[in-house]
């Protein structure tokens, strides 16, 4: 049963996720947002705040592993994009080069891409470097400086964030069902399918943890092996899927936006939160997925912001590094 419940889920995530994209694109667009900003913040956060609540969950409960599940899951969730995530947006670039105008170059507001891979490097390195568990006032600290971080970031990249995208590129938003001409759709049928696409896809990620969990349980998995892997595993890839249509589209601001944003958000915001509730003393799994994570986000500067395009070699790095990190967890 779980396993046919698992595909269900994946079905409901993936028709949220159809949902959501069309209708985050026409809010930018009445909005006034630049693609890059549509991607890194309104995309990326939409999809990426509800894994937050399992570290939050974790840190509320009263069993004694709950600190170590808890912080599984804040570093498990950003490693994931910096490896696995990129790779597949990599590899959907090159499946669907025929069909890109663009083929395997890369069409991205630069500047909001940059900012966003810096971004995540040094917040997620300094991460890294506190997780011997620095004394309670440099952790509080230096959590509330996360936080922070985060607004100022969320401010610089609403300010420039890059052409609005044209309402020629935009597909019809599915909910307008008027006869006739279906551009310009009222701004409320737009919140109102952006909400039942995000709906879906939390609904779907959280019915995906549960019976993917089950199956875990079954095997036998070690409660941080499920924090670090099939946690964000489950409820951070599968609402990716947007970033894999618009890539698939040819839409990379929209593509790398909704990784590279969430990629920030969750370097900061659940970061934040688990330097300030939490001793912040990394195991040795939760550290090495901080190192790949890192590099895994080195490789994308170097690859998309420098070399403006999907390089075959980077996105094997990227499936390398996050293979790595399966063989020192599970070996």
């Amino acid at each position: 049963m779980d396993e046919l419940l698992l595909i269900v889920a994946f079905a409901v995530v993936l028709a949220g996720a159809l949902l959501f994209t069309n209708a985050v694109e026409w809010l930018g667009h009445s909005l006034g947002l630049g693609e890059g900003a549509v991607g890194s913040v309104l995309a990326a956060v939409g999809t990426a705040a509800p894994e937050t609540l399992i570290a939050i969950v974790a840190l509320l409960s009263t069993n004694p592993e709950s600190e170590d599940v808890a912080i599984g899951a804040i570093v498990g969730a950003p490693f994931l994009l910096g490896t696995l995530a990129m790779g597949l947006v990599g590899l959907f670039a090159y499946l669907y080069r025929g069909r890109r105008r663009q083929g395997v170059n890369l069409e991205a507001h630069a500047p909001t891409l940059e900012r966003d891979l810096i971004f995540f490097l040094a917040f997620f390195g300094i991460a890294g470097a506190l997780a011997w568990g620095p004394p309670a006032p440099v952790r509080i600290a230096a959590g509330v400086v996360f936080l922070l971080a985060y607004g100022f970031y969320v401010r610089r990249t609403l300010a420039s964030g890059g052409e609005v995208q044209g309402e020629e590129t935009l597909n019809p938003l599915i909910f307008d069902r008027r006869a006739g001409d279906p551009s310009d759709p009222t701004s409320w049928l737009i919140v109102v399918q952006l909400l039942v696409g995000l709906g879906a896809m939390v609904f779907g990620a959280h019915l995906f943890v549960e019976h993917l969990l089950g199956i875990a349980d079954a095997l036998g998995a070690d409660p941080l092996v499920l924090a670090l892997i099939l946690a964000p595993l489950a409820t951070e890839l599968p609402e990716k899927v947007n970033s894999f249509f618009w890539v698939r589209e040819g839409k990379d601001a929209l593509a790398l936006g909704n990784i590279s944003g969430a990629m920030v958000f969750q370097s900061t915001i659940p970061i934040g939160i688990g330097l300030i509730f939490t001793d912040w003393h990394l195991s040795t799994n939760a550290f090495v997925s901080v190192c790949l994570g890192f590099a895994g986000g080195l490789l994308a500067y170097e690859s998309l912001h420098r070399g403006s395009r999907f390089k075959l070699p980077a996105v094997i790095g990227w499936f390398a590094l996050y293979a790595a990190f399966l063989v020192v967890v599970l070996v």
